[in-house]
C-alpha cells in the first residue's frame, strides 16, 4: 500500500461516485487532492476568444469551492496550483514525497498529451502515474466490442449496448479523509485569469450554479421535486424555461454530477412513480453523451481537423465578417438571432438550437465549420470536448450521421419548435411588437406592416443573410 498520493482533479468535481478518489483511497494511508489552473485553457484561440470563457470559467471556480467545502467538511482540503500540469504534479509530488498519482483517464488530444508529459516526469522521479476510467454511464471495459469497432451510427452502438452491458454501481462519497498539511492556496479570480465577470441576464433559463451540491439538487429537483422526468421526451425540444429539459449537461460537463447518479435516479424513479419513453428517453441521452466519448477516442485528432471522421473534403470558406455576424446575433434570421444572443448571454443554449445555428453556419453560410465548434468551446458553460466536436462534426456533414447532406429547414424548425415566436420575441426585444409566427420571417411583411410595429430592416434590425424565399417557397 502507497503510503501518499495524490488524487489529481480534472473533469471529475465530485465526491460521490468517484472512482478515483476511492481508489486512491484504497491504495493508500494519505490522500492529497489538487487541482491545477492549466494557463492553456485560458489562453485565446485562433478567433482571438478565450479557449474557456467567463460562464464557464465562473462555474468551474463554483464547482471547485464546492469540492473544496466538501473535503473540508470530511476533514480535508483541496489543494489548488497554478500552471502546466506536467510541472506543478511533479513538484508537489517531490515536496509531499508521495509514490503515486491518481487521476482521471480522458481521451481527446490535449489532454492526453499532458497524460504523456506528466506520467513521464513522474517515471523519472520514482512515481506512478494510475490513470482510470470514469466519464461514462457504460465503462469502457465493459462495452462489447474493441474501440477501434465501436460503430458508426448510434442506432446500432444502442442497440448492442443496451443489450449487452451493465451500469456499473455508484460509488459512494468517503465520509472522512485526512488533513492537508501543506499550504491548500486560494482559488483565482476570474480576472486573475485574464476574464471579465459575466453579466447573468435574467431571461436565462436557468442560474446555473457550479457544484456537486448544486448538481445533486438540480436531480432531485427535476426527477423528484417538479416531476419532470414523467414527460421529459415530450418536452426536451422546448426553448424556454427551466424544466422543457433537465439542463445536467453543465455539471455532467466538469464531473460534478455523475451519469452513473442519475441513471441510478431514473431506475428509482421508474421503482416508485412510472416507467415509460421519457425515463427510458433519459437514458439514450446519456448512452449519446458515451457515444461521442468512444468516438472520439476511436478517431483520435480527426474530430477536431475540418475534413472531420468521414475525411470528407468541404466547399466552406473563412469569411470573418459573416462568421462575427452569426456570432453576434446579426444575421437577419429571427430564429438564428435569438439562439445566438441567448448563448451571448447567459452561456447556454437548447439542444435544438444548437443544431440550428450550425446548420445555419454550414449549410446556408458556407462558413468554416471548426470555427463554429471553436465558439461553442469559449461561450458554452456545459462544453464537453467529446460531445461539442463530435456533434459538430455531425452538423457539418463529416461525422457519425447515417442521412447523407442532412440540412435543417430554418423556418420550418422555427415553425415546428417556436410556432408562434414567443422564443424569438423573447431574446429580440427589437421584435417584440410582431405578432405571430410573422415574425419569424419579417422582410415577408409589408414594411407599413412593420412600420407600425417600430421595425425598419436594415436599421433596428439587420437584412437577412439568406433569402427568407430559401426555405418557405
Amino acid at each position: 500500500m502507497a503510503s501518499a498520493v495524490i488524487v489529481w482533479f480534472r473533469n471529475d468535481l465530485r465526491l460521490h461516485d468517484n472512482v478515483t478518489l476511492t481508489e486512491a483511497i484504497r491504495k493508500s494511508d494519505r490522500v492529497y487532492p489538487v487541482y491545477c489552473f492549466d494557463p492553456r485553457h485560458f489562453a485565446d484561440t485562433e478567433l482571438e476568444l478565450p479557449k474557456t470563457g467567463s460562464y464557464r470559467a465562473q462555474f468551474l471556480l463554483e464547482s471547485l469551492q464546492d469540492l473544496r467545502d466538501s473535503l473540508q467538511a470530511i476533514g480535508s482540503n483541496l489543494i489548488i496550483r497554478q500552471g502546466v500540469p506536467e510541472s506543478v504534479i511533479p513538484q508537489l509530488a517531490k515536496e509531499i514525497g508521495v509514490s503515486k498519482v491518481f487521476a482521471s483517464k480522458e481521451v481527446t488530444s490535449e489532454e492526453l498529451s499532458v497524460e504523456e508529459g506528466l506520467g513521464n516526469t513522474l517515471l523519472s522521479q520514482g512515481v506512478e502515474l494510475e490513470l482510470i476510467w470514469q466519464s461514462t454511464l457504460l465503462h469502457v471495459d465493459d462495452i462489447p466490442w474493441p474501440i477501434n469497432n465501436v460503430h458508426d451510427v448510434i442506432s446500432q452502438f444502442r442497440r448492442e449496448a443496451e443489450r449487452i452491458t451493465q451500469v456499473r454501481e455508484v460509488l459512494p462519497a468517503p465520509q472522512s479523509l485526512n488533513s492537508i498539511d501543506i499550504p491548500t492556496g486560494d482559488l483565482p479570480t476570474l480576472d486573475q485569469l485574464g476574464l471579465s465577470q459575466p453579466t447573468y441576464d435574467d431571461r436565462s433559463v436557468l442560474r446555473f450554479r457550479g457544484g456537486e451540491s448544486a448538481g445533486l439538487a438540480r436531480l432531485k429537483e427535476y426527477f423528484w421535486e417538479n416531476d419532470c422526468l414523467r414527460e421529459y421526451k415530450e418536452t426536451r425540444n422546448g426553448m424556454l424555461g427551466a424544466d422543457y429539459s433537465s439542463k445536467f449537461s453543465a455539471w455532467l460537463a466538469n464531473g460534478s454530477l455523475s451519469p452513473r447518479k442519475i441513471y441510478e435516479e431514473v431506475k428509482r424513479y421508474e421503482q416508485q412513480r412510472v416507467k415509460n419513453k421519457s425515463t427510458y428517453w433519459m437514458v439514450f441521452e446519456l448512452l449519446w453523451r458515451d457515444y461521442f466519448r468512444f468516438v472520439a477516442k476511436k478517431y483520435g485528432n480527426r474530430i477536431f481537423q475540418f475534413e472531420g471522421i468521414q475525411g470528407k473534403s468541404l466547399d466552406l470558406r473563412n469569411d470573418i465578417g459573416l462568421f462575427y455576424k452569426w456570432k453576434n446575433g446579426e444575421t437577419g434570421v429571427p430564429f438564428i438571432d435569438a439562439n445566438m444572443r441567448e448563448i451571448n448571454a447567459t452561456g447556454f443554449m437548447s439542444n435544438r438550437g444548437r443544431q440550428n445555428v450550425a446548420s445555419f453556419l454550414v449549410k446556408d453560410l458556407k462558413i468554416n465549420w471548426t470555427w463554429g465548434a471553436s465558439f461553442f468551446e469559449t461561450m458554452l458553460l456545459d462544453y464537453d470536448v467529446c460531445s461539442n466536436w463530435c456533434n459538430w462534426n455531425y452538423m457539418a456533414g463529416v461525422g457519425n450521421d447515417p442521412r447523407e447532406n442532412r440540412y435543417f429547414n430554418i423556418m420550418s424548425q422555427a415553425q415546428r419548435y417556436d410556432p408562434q415566436g414567443e422564443y424569438v420575441r423573447y431574446w429580440i426585444p427589437e421584435l417584440s411588437d410582431v405578432v405571430g409566427k410573422k415574425v419569424h420571417y419579417p422582410t415577408e411583411i409589408p414594411q407599413p406592416e412593420l412600420a407600425e410595429v417600430g421595425v425598419t430592416i436594415g436599421e433596428n434590425y439587420p437584412k437577412p443573410l439568406v433569402a427568407f424565399s430559401k426555405w418557405l417557397y
